[in-house]
């Protein structure tokens, strides 16, 4: 590939609307709230202002976005999210496999079938849960039939792992399927060849080659994860709050945006966290990258 250096125009002309873009909402923003996580509201007149700010003269929101209550729900945050995460791997990585190897004629059929959920709202798709899992919904409707329940299956934290699984599952799909479809079938072949089992081959040479894959997976759900309210809010219900819902909280509620910025950098430092790792983890594998 040739050295941008050498094409700084076309470099320039092609990158130029990205870069403005990223810049006005993305660096831009994150600069303000990431200055507003250091300030106070400003006292105008004796009162406490809900528009002006007092900027970079107190730590005091971090102190108290560390406390034990923010602590829980970012602890609750990631282990929810932990689990979604592996529940997708186990459920999407055979499910790429299967289009993978399918008929070629099929795999269209079958990707757009894995994709046709991004085409349906998050909001719309998260209700559909609710009314399926509500007590007059549609599973308890099919264990009535057999003289069962109702059961309440709301308002926990299993509701919301459902959800998340739900919601997140093809971000796990895809890339897991971009690896797999890349990966030289003749390395899978020797081995059956040289007596290996069919568990032997998939430890010892399919899991490692699609590793990357599996790594960028999990990234990719969940950091999403991490972060979600609506999910929580719609499935979970008030007792089953992360670090998410307090953050919107903060922004749409208490109106409180000092405090909900550093909770934002609390969680997006943590994102890093996961990020480090899966650079770690994609310079020591030698798999095929996704």
């Amino acid at each position: 590939m040739d050295n941008w250096k050498d094409f700084r125009r076309v470099f320039l002309t092609l990158a130029t609307p990205g870069g403005l873009w990223m810049l006005t909402f993305f660096v831009i923003p994150m600069t303000f709230l990431f200055v507003l996580s250091f300030s106070s509201k400003a006292v105008v007149d004796g009162e406490i202002s809900t528009t002006a700010y007092d900027y970079l003269n107190t730590f005091q929101n971090y102190s108290l976005s560390i406390g034990h209550d923010y602590l829980v729900l970012l602890w609750r945050a990631i282990w929810t999210s932990a689990i979604a995460t592996l529940m997708c791997l186990i459920l999407a990585y055979p499910l790429a496999m299967a289009v993978c190897f399918a008929p070629p004629r099929w795999r269209p059929v079958l990707l757009l079938l894995l994709i046709l959920p991004f085409w349906i709202n998050l909001l719309i798709r998260t209700y559909a849960m609710y009314s399926i899992f509500r007590t007059t919904g549609v599973v308890n409707q099919a264990f009535g039939l057999i003289g069962m329940g109702p059961y309440e299956m709301l308002n926990n934290t299993t509701a919301v792992i459902m959800g998340l699984i739900y919601v997140y599952l093809p971000f796990m799909v895809l890339p897991l399927y971009s690896t797999i479809e890349k990966l030289d079938r003749s390395y899978l072949e020797a081995s059956l060849d040289l007596g290996a089992s069919q568990v032997r081959t998939f430890v010892s040479v399919t899991w490692p080659l699609t590793l990357p894959g599996v790594i960028t997976g999990i990234i990719l759900v969940f950091i999403p994860c991490l972060g979600t309210f609506l999910t929580s809010d719609i499935l979970g219900g008030p007792n089953n709050w992360n670090i998410g819902n307090a953050i919107q909280n903060q922004f749409l509620e208490a109106n409180n945006w000092p405090f909900g910025a550093a909770l934002s950098f609390i969680l997006m430092y943590a994102t890093f966290i996961a990020l480090i790792i899966r650079t770690l983890f994609a310079r020591r594998s030698k798999g095929v990258d996704a």
